[in-house]
């Protein structure tokens, strides 16, 4: 096998590991190229049908393009797709865009305390519904205790430290300095009761890896990671407050790759444009010690 079929293989087992050993999964799905790729590994996984909810995370602030291939696809592969949201920090305008708070508070309302509520089942969950194409309230209010999540250990400095089965407390708060060592493929999947488990299938892949399969597997990617005409083009995906375009003349798969591999990119961090992460001190951890994605 070439790198890219080890790297799938390794995924593929990773994800069929998850569906045998946690009873309640979900899989998070934020519209980016990591977990579209994911979501396509997911697919080869369990033969071309996913078994496991696809939850998304909606701070009501994502470029609309992103919504509407979210719905788009849920609806060709027949996706089992839910999304959560903080409706009280929406309602009472506790956002960045409103002005009423910094980028990190605004992330922690719209996305971290969103998330923990959302796959607790404490608050709200909406579900597609194939027969309408439109959304309605989930029924099911039991909590997913394994969440399987598209990070790469190199997308940014907080990531590298995780585990391919990385455990939370019930609050999802991520303890660094408790994690399971993972030696010669050998994973912890059996954790005392309550404990919430973040499953990371693309720890080991690159971001030129990601392009490189999407490139090999024709994997229908969102248009917004391309040039179309500006000299600009979207490098990573959030909400648009927030995330700033790279300088690109790349109008395809195959000139992203290109751009990778003649180190373009090479000193400039993937999630240059996303403000939050300057705030956080240059990197993310604060956030992801609360649960962040």
């Amino acid at each position: 096998m070439d790198h890219l079929q080890k790297l799938e293989a390794k995924s593929v087992y990773i994800l069929r590991e998850a569906y045998r050993d946690f009873k309640s999964l979900c899989m998070l799905w934020s519209i980016g190229k990591d977990s579209t790729v994911l979501l396509w590994l997911a697919r080869k996984a369990f033969f071309s049908h996913v078994p496991i909810p696809l939850v998304h995370i909606d701070t009501h602030h994502k470029i609309p393009a992103m919504i509407e291939y979210r719905d788009r696809i849920a609806r060709e592969w027949k996706l089992n797709m839910i999304y959560g949201e903080n409706a009280d920090a929406l309602k009472d305008r506790q956002t960045f865009p409103d002005g009423n708070v910094d980028r990190i508070v605004c992330c922690r309302n719209l996305k971290s305390v969103a998330l923990r509520h959302t796959i607790s089942g404490e608050w709200p969950r909406y579900r597609l519904d194939h027969a309408s194409g439109g959304y309605v309230l989930d029924q099911s209010r039991e909590p997913y205790t394994g969440v399987i999540v598209g990070a790469r250990a190199d997308e940014e400095g907080s990531r590298s430290k995780e585990r391919y089965f990385s455990p939370r407390d019930k609050q999802n708060d991520w303890d660094v300095g408790d994690q399971p060592p993972e030696l010669w493929n050998q994973f912890k999947t059996d954790f005392a009761p309550g404990t919430h488990v973040r499953i990371h299938p693309l720890l080991d892949w690159t971001e030129l890896n990601i392009w490189e399969y999407i490139e090999r597997e024709n994997i229908p990617i969102i248009d917004l990671y391309f040039d179309k005409g500006t000299g600009r083009r979207y490098r990573s995906l959030g909400c648009a407050p927030c995330t700033g375009a790279v300088e690109s003349t790349a109008r395809n798969v195959k000139d992203i790759i290109g751009e990778l591999k003649s180190g373009k990119f090479a000193n400039i961090a993937e999630r240059a444009g996303r403000a939050q992460d300057k705030e956080d001190g240059g990197g993310l951890e604060t956030l992801r010690r609360e649960g962040y994605m």
